[in-house]
């Protein structure tokens, strides 16, 4: 892996190139050929910046990320892009080639055992919604001219919270809440 390191309005300290160095031999192991990072480091007034940008056999990702600390702008930029990498390894192993069924098992078992490794449950995204009163007739239609596979709604005979989903055989569930 060649790594080169900018520094921009600051002087490069060694334990940052070390840092970083460190952080992406983790990285490492996602690639079987050569991989070409560029690594800058931004400091200004109480924001430090880090940004990766890695570039191997014609696709490249890239992540930024501030913080107050070096370190945990460093940390996090590596989070993003080893969540790329897993991204990527899965759209992968999605598309077999002309392997035997030996060779799929043992590879897609390789991989699997090497992303459940290092997944953590993390939330990523939040939404507030605002419970609209209407009847399950209404909820199914507004399912239908939707992309929702679910609807959150309160029952308008009730007044309870419920849920309607579409099943896979076309059908829709209903969950209904006590409270």
């Amino acid at each position: 892996m060649k790594i080169s390191v900018t520094f921009r309005n600051t002087e490069g300290e060694s334990w940052q190139k070390e840092y970083v160095e460190e952080k992406l031999a983790k990285i490492k192991k996602y690639f079987d050929h050569p991989v070409d990072a560029k690594v800058v480091l931004l400091v200004e007034k109480f924001r430090n910046v880090a940004e990766i940008n890695l570039m191997a056999n014609g696709w490249s990702m890239n992540a930024k990320e501030e913080a107050k600390d070096m370190h945990l702008a460093i940390d996090e930029c590596i989070e993003k892009i080893e969540r790329q990498l897993k991204k990527h390894k899965e759209k992968i192993r999605g598309h077999k080639t002309n392997m035997t069924r030996s060779e799929g098992i043992g590879a897609v078992s390789n991989v699997a055992e090497e992303i459940d490794d290092t997944l953590e449950p993390k939330i990523i995204e939040v939404r507030k919604v605002v419970l609209p009163p209407m009847s399950m007739d209404d909820a199914i239609l507004q399912m239908e001219n939707s992309r929702n596979h679910f609807v959150v709604f309160r029952d308008t005979t009730t007044e309870r919270v419920h849920v309607i989903y579409r099943r896979d055989d076309g059908r829709y569930g209903l969950i209904e809440t006590n409270g």
